[in-house]
C-alpha cells in the first residue's frame, strides 16, 4: 500500500514523543540541558560524516574534496531565496498555531522544539528517497529503518526540548505524504547524481541543526530549504 510507509513513520514519532514525555517528568534542568547538549553532538557527527562521504575522495592515495562549488553555491543561494521567502518565520508560525491548536499556549519552548525536530527528521535523503520508494512500488524498506531512526531521535529531543518535538510528525506526515503523492513525476528529476547532490548539501544542514542545539540558535536552517531544490537542479547541468 503507497503511503504505508509514511503512516508508521509517522506513528512512530508520536509513539517516541510519548515515551520521551513520560520519561523527561523525571529529568532534572541539568540532565536535560546535558541531553540536548549531547543530542547536538550526536547530530553534528551524522550530518559531518555524511556530508564527508560525499566531499571526499581518493585517488591515488591522496584524499581530495568534490562538489564544494555546488554545495557553497546551494547553500548561499538557497539562504537568499529562504530568507526572501521567509520560510523559516513561516515555520515557526506555523509552530505557534499548533500551539494555540493544541493547548499549549504556556509553553514557551514549545516552537524551538517543533522546529527543531521537524528539521531534523525531514532533512535528508532518506526521507526523499523512502517517500519515493514507498510511492512508486509500494517499498517501504527505507522508511521502515527511518521511522526506527526517528523513533530514536525524538525520545531524546521530547524528553530534553518538550512536548513540541512529537508534533514534527505533523511536519513528516505533510513532507513524505506529499512526496508520494507526486513520486511519479518527482522520480525522473531525481537521478543519481541529483540525489548525491541533495544528501551532501542536506547532510550539512543536518550539521547546522546539531549546532543549534548545542550553541543555541546560530543557523536559520529553515531557510537553507530551498538550497535542497537547487542541489537536484544543479545535477542537471
Amino acid at each position: 500500500m503507497p503511503g504505508l510507509g509514511t503512516i508508521v513513520n509517522v506513528l512512530a514519532i508520536i509513539a517516541g514523543g510519548i515515551l520521551g514525555m513520560t520519561g523527561g517528568r523525571f529529568l532534572t534542568e541539568k540532565i536535560q540541558n546535558t541531553v540536548i547538549t549531547t543530542s547536538g553532538i550526536c547530530v553534528m557527527f551524522l550530518g559531518t560524516g555524511s556530508a564527508l562521504a560525499r566531499m571526499l575522495t581518493l585517488e591515488n592515495g591522496v584524499l581530495n574534496t568534490q562538489g564544494t562549488m555546488m554545495m557553497i553555491g546551494c547553500l548561499i543561494l538557497g539562504g537568499l531565496i529562504g530568507e526572501v521567502l521567509g520560510i523559516e518565520d513561516r515555520l515557526e508560525g506555523f509552530g505557534e498555531w499548533l500551539k494555540e491548536k493544541t493547548g499549549n499556549s504556556g509553553d514557551n519552548a514549545f516552537v524551538n522544539a517543533f522546529v527543531t525536530a521537524s528539521l531534523t527528521v525531514c532533512v535528508g535523503a532518506m526521507a526523499v528517497v523512502g517517500s519515493l520508494q514507498d510511492g512508486i512500488y509500494a517499498d517501504h524498506a527505507v522508511l521502515y529503518a527511518k521511522s526506527v531512526l526517528d523513533f530514536v531521535i525524538i525520545v531524546i529531543m521530547t524528553a530534553s526540548m518538550g512536548k513540541g518535538a512529537i508534533f514534527s510528525a505533523v511536519s513528516v506526515g505533510v513532507f513524505q505524504g506529499t512526496v508520494t503523492l507526486l513520486s511519479t513525476l518527482i522520480a525522473p528529476v531525481l537521478t543519481e547524481q541529483a540525489l548525491s547532490n541533495l544528501s551532501y548539501v542536506g547532510n550539512i544542514m543536518i550539521f547546522c541543526v546539531g549546532l543549534n542545539l548545542v550553541f543555541g540558535k546560530k543557523v536559520r536552517v529553515a531557510s537553507l530549504l530551498p538550497g535542497l531544490v537547487l542541489a537536484v537542479a544543479w545535477a542537471a547541468f
